[in-house]
């Protein structure tokens, strides 16, 4: 086992690497990168995961930043499309009730299209909003 494992490779080094690379498989370049571990018996193991995030972050991409979200909790963010569930209606989540600042009792005036359907917000005094985006 008289083998030095090398420091992995990472940023622009990786990339110029892995480009270099492109006739080897996924395994061979990021053995080649650097990304593998030496066991105790003196077999050779791969770290494939630690490999693709170096490449991901070395192309700009951070796994473990929270970005766009301000530090929020955890959670689902809005897809924008929603499912009629199985007793026929249409819940609207959370997370675009938050998005436009409602509260419980607002009221909306709903007008069915040939395919879509639209929600306008009604004020207190029953008329709908101008605030249209």
């Amino acid at each position: 086992m008289g083998r030095k494992q090398v420091e992995p490779l990472t940023g622009a080094a990786l990339l110029e690497k892995y480009k270099q690379l492109e006739h080897l498989s996924h395994e061979e370049k990021a053995k080649a990168c650097g990304y593998y571990t030496v066991t105790q018996s003196g077999k050779e193991r791969i770290s494939k995961l630690k490999f693709n995030k170096a490449l991901l972050e070395a192309l700009g991409m951070n796994l473990d930043t929270k970005s766009g979200r301000g530090g929020s909790r955890g959670g689902r963010s809005a897809s924008y499309r929603i499912t009629v569930q199985a007793n026929g209606n249409l819940l609207i989540g959370s997370a675009y009730t938050k998005q436009m600042n409602l509260k419980p009792g607002d009221e909306f005036e709903i007008t069915l299209g040939r395919k879509h359907i639209h929600l306008r917000q009604v004020s207190s005094n029953g008329q709908p909003t101008d605030d249209e985006d």
